[in-house]
């Protein structure tokens, strides 16, 4: 337990200096191909995934300008303050609001219950960390018949 709570304090003093990600290049982008704010698909929905102005890799590979995607599903749009200092210094979570395409894969095919869902497209670098400054898509919202 004081291990533990030792553990917690000193990554919350540390996390301004390691919250700092991979730097990103000036004017890289990722967004969603053939994929708009507003369009109605039927599900299973294959997803798209652009870069522009950096390169993509499998997660642990530390190279210079790439990263991973990430795909933020139904939740809050990244940079709202639900990202705290835990998530910019481990990492994004991997659950069922958070993808991980660690293996630098650009689509993916989801099943959709009917209704709207909200999609948000974040890089990730080696340690599914946000660049600094972060690569993140428009929130796109599309309603799933």
């Amino acid at each position: 337990m004081i291990r533990s709570v030792f553990f917690a304090a000193a990554l919350l003093a540390a996390a301004p200096v390691f919250a700092q990600g991979t730097p990103a290049p000036e004017g890289a982008a990722v967004h969603f191909v053939g994929l708009e704010d507003g369009d109605t698909v039927t599900s299973p929905v294959t997803l798209y995934f652009g870069l522009s102005g950096m390169g993509v890799a499998p997660a642990g590979t530390e190279a210079e300008n790439t990263g991973h995607h990430h795909l933020l599903l139904n939740r809050a749009p990244f940079g709202d303050g639900e990202f705290g200092a835990e998530e910019l210094v481990l990492g994004i979570p991997n659950d069922d609001n958070h993808y991980h395409f660690g293996g630098g894969q650009t689509q993916f095919t989801l099943d959709l219950p009917p209704g709207e869902h909200t999609l948000q497209l974040v890089l990730g670098d080696a340690g599914h960390v946000p660049h600094d400054p972060p690569i993140v898509s428009d929130v796109i919202t599309i309603t799933v018949e």
